[in-house]
């Protein structure tokens, strides 16, 4: 029988190591499961990551699972509002509390289902994903294993803090305004945003959700990230082959946000670390000034963010047979769905418009650069309590939007982007470094990722709560 020690141990591996160990027959899929949950049992009452277990189906599932992927039997966790057949999808909101197990889930999963994948559960979010926290009132904070006092981002924060902690390797993300970014960077984890279509569908068809939206798998290492992107690709490939020698980039990094603010001085301390390392490694790096209309990108990010919030109170009313709007909802999420009574023709011209134009800029941009480095965040990893949902409206609403205004350029646009974990500041916290390209060159970035990952390791830096701590 397997020691909690031996189990911590597990848990320091990526998922490709301990792939291995079932495939060298050192260990059986069903102990590997068995790892995982106890690291998850230990672990998670300081973090508050995990809503929602469903061991005794991963066991069952590892006595069986038989596939020739590289990842055949590693365990996972999917992210809270992410459909699964026999789970609950309750999106981290009062409002769908009792929803009952699901009978499908979605081509998405059923590609982590048919590449050997356990789940053994879901992760805590916001509620509807609509804050860069996760501190829902249905469920409570997730807390940043690197300090319990601070937040471990949003909206994938669950899965962000289970893979930094070691409980899994892989922890389901879906990013809409950066969701798979802002918990990466707050979290010391790598996190690939996808280009447009780059992967399968992970939900039902919903305009502002293809427009927006990518799915990924968070993960300690390049590998496994280059992984997820290969095997939820539309059309399914072998994973990125990794080249050391692979062709220098012209590299722009910018440190301005959408309305032409600095970042906080550790955050731009991390950033020009990092274009510093990317100089070293023979990469030809220059600052450059913002290559897009920040001011017009944050409108259109505002009035498309209010509309799925209106979309959300909408639906709660014509669901509630008695109590009122405030019982189901939080008041971010009502309050950002009744700051705007209805989308204009005018309005929706401006959020197209300025989503195509900022695409043309990028174009141009990327005509000249090969990718824009800038930070993830406006600050480092928030106290929790900041952006709480209980927070009152307006100072809320400024500080929401002013500390997210670099991630949402590329939901906009549908290019990709990945933060990787280099540093921290004087505290410990991680500072997540963004690197961008166009649309549909998602590998480039990984290439980077992988060198940067090689340069500057971080597989042995791991958070006092954690399997290494």
């Amino acid at each position: 029988m397997m020691n909690s020690r031996d189990a911590m141990a597990i848990g320091r591996l990526d998922a490709h190591a301990q792939a291995e160990l079932v495939r060298s027959g050192e260990l059986s899929a069903k102990e590997l499961v068995q790892a995982a949950i106890d690291r998850i049992e230990a672990l998670d009452p300081a973090l508050n990551a995990i809503t929602h277990r469903t061991y005794e189906a991963a066991l069952q599932k590892a006595a069986t699972i038989k596939s020739d992927s590289a990842l055949n039997a590693v365990p996972y966790l999917l992210k809270d509002g992410m459909d699964y057949a026999g789970m609950p999808s309750r999106s981290g909101s009062r409002l769908k509390k009792n929803a009952p197990p699901l009978s499908a889930g979605s081509d998405y999963s059923d590609r982590l289902d048919n590449a050997g994948l356990i789940p053994l559960g879901k992760t805590n979010a916001p509620e509807f994903g609509l804050l860069p926290t996760t501190e829902p009132v249905l469920y409570g904070p997730s807390r940043n294993p690197w300090n319990l006092a601070h937040s471990s981002g949003g909206s994938s924060g669950g899965a962000g803090a289970a893979v930094a902690s070691g409980m899994v390797a892989l922890g389901h993300a879906a990013d809409g305004g950066g969701s798979i970014r802002i918990p990466a960077a707050c979290c010391g984890v790598v996190g690939l945003k996808p280009s447009r279509g780059a992967n399968v569908r992970a939900r039902g068809a919903h305009i502002i959700e293809d427009f927006l939206v990518g799915d990924t798998l968070l993960s300690r290492s390049v590998r496994d990230a280059a992984w997820s992107f290969a095997v939820t690709a539309p059309t399914q490939k072998q994973p990125l082959q990794f080249d050391p020698k692979s062709r220098r980039l012209r590299i722009g990094f910018a440190l301005e946000n959408f309305n032409d603010q600095q970042p906080s001085p550790d955050v731009a301390a991390v950033v020009r670390r990092t274009a510093e390392l990317c100089q070293k490694l023979g990469h030809t790096v220059e600052e450059v000034k913002r290559p897009f209309d920040g001011p017009a990108v944050d409108r259109a990010f505002k009035l498309i963010w209010a509309y799925l919030a209106q979309d959300l109170v909408s639906f709660a009313r014509a669901s509630l047979r008695e109590g009122k709007l405030e019982d189901v909802l939080e008041p971010w999420t009502v309050n950002l769905g009744l700051s705007t009574t209805s989308l204009t023709m005018t309005d929706t011209d401006r959020i197209y418009d300025e989503s195509a134009r900022a695409a043309r800029a990028l174009d141009d941009f990327y005509s000249r650069y090969d990718v824009l480095l800038t930070p993830v965040l406006r600050h480092s990893p928030l106290p929790l309590g900041a952006l709480a949902p209980t927070q009152a409206f307006e100072p809320m609403y400024e500080r929401m939007f002013d500390y997210v205004s670099y991630t949402p350029l590329q939901n906009l646009t549908g290019s990709p982007a990945i933060s990787v974990p280099l540093y921290a500041n004087d505290q410990g916290l991680p500072i997540g470094s963004m690197f961008a390209t166009n649309r549909g060159r998602d590998e480039l970035l990984l290439q980077l990722a992988f060198e940067l990952e090689q340069a500057e390791p971080w597989a042995q830096r791991w958070p006092k709560h954690s399997a290494g701590g």
